[in-house]
């Protein structure tokens, strides 16, 4: 007898989405297995912890079976599943930034060249996104990973362009100082001028 998580990834994406309609929960437990590795990946990139980002992810999941009648095929279900994972997490940072609101960075001091990623494990990397602060977290996910542009940025997140592009060039000034700190340059050279 076959595994659950076996048949789940055997049904096609039609017949996948048209059990998950019927609330059949063989179909919805399926669909769960098959996207909740991806979007946990993306839940994290959103949140400060593990917990968040599967209370995240949980909050998200019962909204894709919710709205998935509303589903019309214009998009791949994968993109339309990110699509309610990056609002569900966005909702959740708007929450916050109401309590540490973003401001304009006026004066950067940016690095002269840039820094290499090359021989740092994606969970480093991760972690140190997630420690970025709250506004220069979600506005470099949206803008460096989500593909968005200031103007909608400012717009989902109810800020000004400027304060946007601020906060991603802060977020970018903290990761390469992160980054430098983990790279070997950092071992052989210590902490001088970049």
């Amino acid at each position: 007898m076959e595994n659950s998580r076996t048949y789940g990834y055997m049904l096609q994406e039609p017949e996948l989405i048209e059990g998950c309609r019927e609330g059949k929960s063989s179909h919805q437990k399926a669909l769960y297995d098959r996207y909740s590795r991806k979007m946990m990946v993306v839940c994290l990139r959103y949140s400060k912890s593990t917990a968040e980002a599967e209370d995240v992810l949980q909050e998200a999941f019962v909204k894709v079976f919710q709205g998935i009648k509303d589903f019309r095929g214009d998009s791949k279900l994968e993109t339309w599943i990110t699509r309610i994972m990056v609002n569900t997490a966005l909702n959740q940072q708007r929450k916050k930034l109401y309590l540490f609101p973003m401001v304009d960075v006026e004066e950067l001091d940016l690095p002269q060249h840039e820094v290499s990623i090359s021989g740092i494990h994606f969970t480093q990397l991760l972690e140190m996104v997630q420690s970025l602060p709250q506004g220069c977290q979600v506005v470099f996910n949206l803008f460096a990973i989500e593909g968005y542009n200031h103007k909608e940025i400012a717009e989902l997140l109810g800020i000004s362009e400027g304060t946007s592009k601020s906060q991603y060039a802060r977020a970018r000034t903290l990761l390469q100082q992160k980054l430098m700190k983990e790279s070997s340059y950092y071992a052989k050279y210590g902490e001088g001028k970049f």
